[in-house]
């Protein structure tokens, strides 16, 4: 996501479902961008054995989902998506709580609509 002519790239946890990579993180820098440039590109690589891997580039649309009445489905579907994944709160920040205190920073929900992609995939034939 660049802003100002300088790119930034970070790690987050993601979910697929549909047509949306689900995530969520703490507020900062990565939340700021996103917000004043809502179109992002997310690399996604993948290593296993035999010296096989694969390199997704996906092309979208960042959307914040409040914790609002309006957005309330859409948040659910994004925890229980998120929660299939071992340490899914990490990197972005601890296990949140169920009812965190009235003064916590609370973190923020978001979906990016993927409007294309692009890869690579090799594999050693040998």
């Amino acid at each position: 996501m660049p802003r100002d002519n300088q790119p930034y790239l970070v790690p987050f946890h993601y979910a697929l479902s549909e047509n949306h990579l689900y995530g969520f993180s703490m507020p900062g820098q990565k939340i700021d961008w996103m917000r004043q440039n809502a179109h992002v590109c997310v690399q996604v690589d993948e290593f296993s054995a035999n010296r096989e891997w694969r390199s997704v580039i996906v092309y979208g649309v960042y959307e914040e989902m409040p914790d609002t009445p309006q957005w309330l489905r859409n948040r659910s579907h994004a925890l229980s998506a998120l929660q299939q994944h071992a340490n899914w709160w990490e990197p972005g920040d601890l296990k949140p709580a169920s009812a965190p205190p009235a003064t916590a920073v609370l973190p923020v929900f978001f979906r990016i609509r993927i409007e294309s992609l692009t890869g690579r995939h090799a594999f050693d034939q040998a």
